[in-house]
């Protein structure tokens, strides 16, 4: 399951709804104008409903909910300690991945209680790659189709 729970840019979660579908994964937002929006313009799968689940009543809640329910909570943030992406197992197990904010990340208190960060290594002089595109490549990685 691709979490974007705080992404800004409508783009990117039409791209991400495309990214699930084809790593065979759930998009999970929360239900608020915003996403609902975002999702209506970019959803390019028209004739084929795409797996929606709707985050409420709070991120942190379904978070929680998520945690107590055994699956894995994995952030992609660049942090001390986090995986590198090549390093990165496919998932064997019901997995979150969550996405932070693009300018923002994922807030401090959410990552204290997640199980694992990944990074994507990058030669070039950016700080990081778009939420869409880091998301996707993470997302074909869990999904072992990388």
């Amino acid at each position: 399951m691709v979490a974007p729970l705080w992404v800004a840019y409508d783009a990117n979660l039409g791209t991400l709804l495309r990214t699930c579908d084809a790593v065979g994964a759930c998009l999970a937002v929360p239900r608020t104008p915003h996403y609902r929006a975002a999702l209506e313009v970019g959803d390019t799968l028209r004739g084929r409903r795409p797996c929606i689940h709707w985050v409420a009543p709070t991120k942190e809640g379904w978070l929680a909910e998520q945690h107590k329910a055994g699956r894995r909570i994995v952030a992609v943030e660049l942090v001390d300690g986090a995986t590198p992406l090549p390093r990165l197992e496919p998932a064997r197990s019901p997995t979150v991945l969550l996405l932070g904010h693009e300018h923002h990340g994922v807030p401090d208190d959410v990552l204290a209680e997640v199980d694992e960060c990944v990074e994507i290594p990058m030669v070039g002089w950016g700080a990081s790659l778009n939420v869409a595109v880091a998301g996707s490549l993470v997302a074909y990685r869990l999904a072992g189709l990388s």
